[in-house]
């Protein structure tokens, strides 16, 4: 459930982030702020419904997922294909998030 809550989450957080850059960096109405702050509130709240005894433990995970999603979107929304680095990278931030939020303590 953990890697559904992180993937719906990141959706909103880029959805939410992209509203504001569409805005400056694309000339678009400041209207595409509003449906911006509603994905950037559901984001924060669907990371509270991460079980991890430490918020920053959840956050730290959650990075690794946000950055494929983010290669993701790059390659969804704006026709951007990630390249050999792009996807190394990415797997190598999801190594390091799986452990991070499976890894055994101590």
């Amino acid at each position: 459930m953990t890697v559904v809550v992180y993937a719906a989450a990141a959706l909103f957080e880029i959805g939410g982030c992209f509203s504001v850059w569409a805005w400056l960096r694309l000339g678009r109405s400041a209207w595409w702020l509003v449906p911006g702050a509603v994905a950037l509130g559901l984001f924060a709240w669907l990371l509270t419904r991460v079980e991890s005894e430490a918020a920053g433990r959840a956050y730290a995970a959650y990075g690794g997922l946000y950055i494929g999603a983010s290669l993701l979107w790059m390659w969804g929304a704006e026709g951007q294909r990630p390249d050999r680095f792009d996807v190394t990278g990415a797997a190598l931030c999801l190594a390091g998030a799986g452990l991070i939020l499976y890894g055994p303590r101590t």
